[in-house]
């Protein structure tokens, strides 16, 4: 018995503002996945701002999963017992 991965695309437009995770497909099969906050969802094109700032543009069709991820945890200040 083998196993089938199921994608399911959860997120919509009313989604705009919240950290998210989303697979695409490449041109050559392979995925990609980008976490980031929905910046914009307009003429079936998402744009997603990554940790770093910069955007990251996706259309609609390439998305075959997604899903609202929990905002980012704070950045720790360093190790424990580091001075």
């Amino acid at each position: 018995m083998g196993y089938v991965a199921r994608f399911t695309h959860a997120i919509t437009k009313d989604d705009v503002g919240q950290r998210v995770t989303v697979r695409f497909r490449l041109p050559d099969g392979r995925f990609r996945d980008i976490v980031g906050v929905l910046e914009s969802w307009h003429d079936d094109v998402l744009v997603l701002r990554r940790r770093d700032g910069s955007l990251a543009h996706v259309t609609a069709a390439e998305i075959v999963a997604s899903k609202v991820v929990p905002p980012q945890p704070p950045r720790r200040s360093g190790a424990p017992g580091s001075a």
